[in-house]
């Protein structure tokens, strides 16, 4: 990963604290630290000698998860004008966001796509049910070329936001992964306290 994408992800991990909670508009936050995982999670599924081989840069236009009920269409997502990364509107027909400074899902590295998990007055969020996914699921991303990413969920992981892996996130990794995130645990009067994030690993491609 070039410097500049670094920096990209390092701005990306800020919002991460706070993207998806469907409450008052985001602000740039601290940085979250970047040290080992939390106590008790289990770290992401390793590569494996049969990886499938990565795919061509493609914009990821549509999100499905069978196993939770989500079918999203999915924005592009950028940077705010006060360096935060960008979280999709709070409107009443939710949408997923790809943040466009990570890789396209399929390319080698962690391409990062966020939900919110409500929806302020509207309700329910496209990730609301996110934390129910559990290791062997499939997650698939339509590419806007045409192709069809699929893949599997390695590792679900509620994270207190004051200790948000940046590393395990946002970090380079040798084989076309995916995260999503969105917020999780305890309501406060302004958002939520976790965040939750699933790793997972392409595991096909199709047509």
């Amino acid at each position: 990963m070039t410097s500049l994408s670094r920096r990209a992800f390092v701005t990306a991990a800020t919002a991460a604290l706070l993207a998806g909670c469907g409450s008052t508009p985001h602000r740039a936050a601290t940085e979250p630290s970047a040290t080992a995982p939390s106590a008790g999670a289990s770290a992401p599924a390793r590569p494996s000698a049969g990886a499938v081989r990565a795919l061509a840069r493609s914009v990821p236009v549509r999100l499905r998860i069978p196993s939770i009920g989500v079918d999203t269409p999915v924005l592009r997502l950028g940077l705010a004008s006060d360096g935060s990364v960008q979280v999709p509107p709070i409107t009443a027909h939710d949408r997923a966001g790809w943040y466009r400074h990570s890789p396209t899902p399929g390319q080698v590295g962690p391409s990062v796509i966020l939900g919110h998990v409500t929806v302020g007055a509207y309700g329910d969020g496209v990730f609301r049910h996110l934390d129910r996914l559990r290791r062997g699921d499939r997650i698939v991303a339509r590419l806007e070329n045409g192709t069809s990413a699929e893949f599997t969920v390695t590792t679900v992981r509620t994270v207190a936001k004051a200790h948000f892996p940046t590393e395990s996130v946002y970090g380079d990794v040798d084989r076309p992964e995916l995260r999503l995130i969105t917020c999780g645990g305890a309501r406060t009067g302004d958002g939520y306290l976790d965040n939750v994030i699933v790793f997972a690993a392409l595991s096909a491609a199709s047509s």
